[in-house]
């Protein structure tokens, strides 16, 4: 076998295998994102609390739902 081809091989497998993990890690992230959200409605009203605000339910809804779409 040629040199040239054993390294060619080696690349193609390195960049097919950084391609499958990068999906790999995204699903599981995704997964994980949504069991486990970063900020939930508690988090929410504290720091609502701590600007000095006293939110509604519709505001909470609201954030939650705004927060949604980026995850």
């Amino acid at each position: 076998m040629n040199p040239v081809h054993d390294i060619l091989l080696v690349l193609a497998g390195l960049i097919i295998g950084a391609i499958i993990g990068f999906f790999i890690a995204r699903t599981v992230m995704k997964k994980y994102l949504k069991k486990n959200p970063p900020i939930n409605e508690a988090m929410i009203k504290d720091l609502m609390a701590q600007m000095g605000r006293k939110p509604n339910q519709k505001q909470i809804n609201q954030m939650m739902k705004s927060m949604s779409k980026y995850m």
